[in-house]
């Protein structure tokens, strides 16, 4: 059941695969190219859907066998990774229906909007900068070696810092438990989107206090913390 929104927001942090922009085809693309280069076996897309979320080096680990899990394998299967992805991660990839109209609402009210995600920091910024380029954030955000993975707060809380609010004045849209984890720890209010890569059941475990089927319902979610 969702829970009532709070007091208005002053900022809204994204989560960016599966939240913004559909992107997994050619992220399953460009890890089964290197898999199978390998003559690993390789994985359908709704494999791949629960693979992703914690990191690109983190998705080649999981997606080998166990007996290769090691670093001697991980390590240059991972730089093929980034290569593979640098030439086809623009191929397939699009924002979700709707986005656009999210974000102009989100323009409009003033707010302020960033981007958090696992993904490496430089693919991060080219899938924000190419994919979303209509549109200005605040601040992008992947995973460099100076912030941790989400869940860890560490980032979530950098940019709080960053955009001069406090973690509770930031509504935090992810499509994953990591990150509805990743808001609670951060104090940011967990909202669920559920046209991603994760079920329903994992977001609600996870703590997402709000589940939003389409990013119309986040723009009348806003207007009603906006009167609250």
């Amino acid at each position: 059941m969702n829970l009532h929104p709070p007091g208005p927001f002053r900022a809204v942090l994204f989560d960016l695969d599966g939240t913004l922009l559909d992107t997994l085809e050619d992220i399953a693309f460009s890890l089964n190219a290197v898999l199978e280069r390998h003559g690993y076996p390789t994985h359908t897309l709704k494999e791949c859907r629960e693979l992703v979320g914690f990191g690109m080096e983190a998705l080649v680990e999981s997606a080998l066998p166990e007996h290769a899990r090691n670093e001697s394998v991980v390590v240059p299967l991972l730089e093929e990774m980034k290569t593979s992805y640098a030439n086809h991660w623009n191929e397939n990839s699009k924002p979700y229906d709707g986005i656009g109209l999210l974000l102009d609402a989100i323009d409009r009210k003033g707010l302020q909007k960033v981007i958090l995600s696992n993904k490496p920091d430089l693919f991060t910024k080219l899938c924000a900068d190419e994919l979303l380029k209509p549109w200005r954030f605040d601040v992008v955000m992947g995973h460099h070696r100076e912030i941790a993975h989400k869940p860890d707060p560490q980032g979530a809380l950098l940019l709080a810092g960053m955009l001069g609010v406090q973690p509770s004045e930031v509504l935090y849209v992810g499509d994953s438990g990591i990150d509805m984890k990743t808001a609670c720890a951060a104090g940011m209010y967990p909202m669920g989107v559920l046209w991603g890569f994760r079920p329903e059941r994992e977001l609600r475990e996870m703590g997402a206090a709000w589940l939003a089927n389409t990013p119309e319902e986040i723009i009348d979610f806003l207007e009603l913390a906006r009167q609250a």
